[in-house]
């Protein structure tokens, strides 16, 4: 599966120069991202402030509560996700807007969410930012087995060298999960995946 799914991106990439590729890694969990940026492609359109993307996370069940109750290995997780932001001028302020179609093969969501970065004013030679994401999809957007859908993220990246960025955080998706793997049948608050993670981010 992660062959099918990094033969697809190195596609994508060719077809339709990629504006921002990011790979993300701990001990135990793998998470690849990429974004396009659709100013590249429409006149109509100005750079930077529209986004269509795709992830994957191939995480490990030492990082989810599932391991408590599930018998079977951790499904890996997708989304394809819209981005809307605006700059504030003069500020280092980002905000956007966006939309998510998520999950793996026991539940789904379409979450809602905010995304805030802010540029470090302190270090101009050395680009530093400090992001914010929150996503919620409330039961009347879920499917599958699951009932709602939470998520968070903190990062900190580090310009290092021109569109090529480090980048440290943390996450954080949760589902109110249905399960019938245990007797009686009943619900859950699980959280999928809750870690840290350095990884890597390169525009272009």
């Amino acid at each position: 599966m992660l062959k099918k799914f990094g033969l697809l991106v190195l596609c994508g990439v060719s077809l339709f120069a990629m504006h921002d590729v990011e790979l993300n890694i701990n001990d135990k969990d793998l998470e690849f991202a990429a974004k396009l940026d659709m100013g590249q492609f429409m006149d109509s359109v100005e750079p930077e402030l529209v986004y269509i993307g795709a992830k994957m996370l191939h995480a490990d069940e030492k990082h989810s509560d599932l391991n408590d109750w599930e018998t079977t290995d951790l499904d890996d997780y997708y989304e394809v996700n819209f981005l809307m932001q605006r700059h504030i001028d003069d500020t280092g302020l980002s905000i956007g807007l966006g939309i998510k179609l998520n999950g793996t093969k026991k539940f789904a969501s379409i979450p809602f969410g905010m995304e805030v970065g802010y540029k470090m004013p302190f270090i101009e030679s050395v680009p530093m930012t400090l992001n914010a994401n929150i996503y919620y999809a409330p039961d009347v957007l879920t499917m599958r087995d699951a009932d709602n859908f939470f998520e968070y993220r903190i990062s900190y990246d580090i310009e290092v060298i021109k569109n090529a960025i480090v980048t440290m955080g943390y996450r954080s998706l949760q589902t109110n999960y249905e399960s019938v793997v245990k007797s009686p049948y009943f619900k859950k608050d699980i959280n999928y995946n809750a870690s840290p993670y350095v990884g890597f981010k390169f525009s272009f």
